[in-house]
């Protein structure tokens, strides 16, 4: 028989009449301190590390080894009873320490430095909103200044490859 847990961090669940609740809910406080706004030393890594202190978290890799075995693609944080592990669901967000970027579970995976948004808002105004369509560049005209014409075409140059207007 399986203990009952939440359905989304997996937290331990007192029973009615349970002995030794305090193991339970203690386990419950370890995967909250593990699951609260977490920061890894790395991401991808397969095998663990000789000696790690209690609060240090990584996102292991593919291809675990030793103590992370059957763990692949989890949360693992160490405590003083020993590693916590926490299977990623949507949406799970982390702090790298190593990269300082942002690591969030999309789609199945890990994703390291990708910010999914639809607007970029800086004091109160947006700065970048959705893909604009895209602009020609420039031709034609009764006076040709090339100059000009060469930085119409870098700036309509830089806002493509950064995706900020279509191709």
């Amino acid at each position: 028989m399986t203990e009952p847990a939440t359905a989304r961090l997996a937290m331990p669940l007192l029973a009615a009449g349970q002995a030794e609740k305090e193991l339970t809910h203690n386990e419950a406080l370890a995967r909250l301190d593990l699951l609260v706004q977490p920061a890894v030393i790395a991401l991808g890594v397969d095998q663990p590390p000789a000696a790690p202190t209690p609060g240090q978290c990584w996102i292991v890799g593919n291809t675990p080894t030793g103590a992370w075995v059957g763990h692949g693609a989890e949360l693992a944080g160490w405590t003083d009873g020993g590693w916590r592990f926490a299977v990623p669901r949507e949406g799970f967000a982390a702090w790298c320490i190593t990269t300082a970027k942002p690591i969030a579970y999309h789609n199945g995976l890990w994703q390291e430095g990708d910010v999914f948004a639809d607007r970029l808002i800086v004091g109160g105004k947006a700065v970048v909103g959705a893909r604009g369509a895209g602009i020609a560049d420039p031709a034609g005209g009764t006076v040709v200044d090339e100059a000009a014409r060469q930085t119409v075409a870098a700036i309509l140059g830089a806002l493509r490859q950064h995706g900020l207007i279509a191709s």
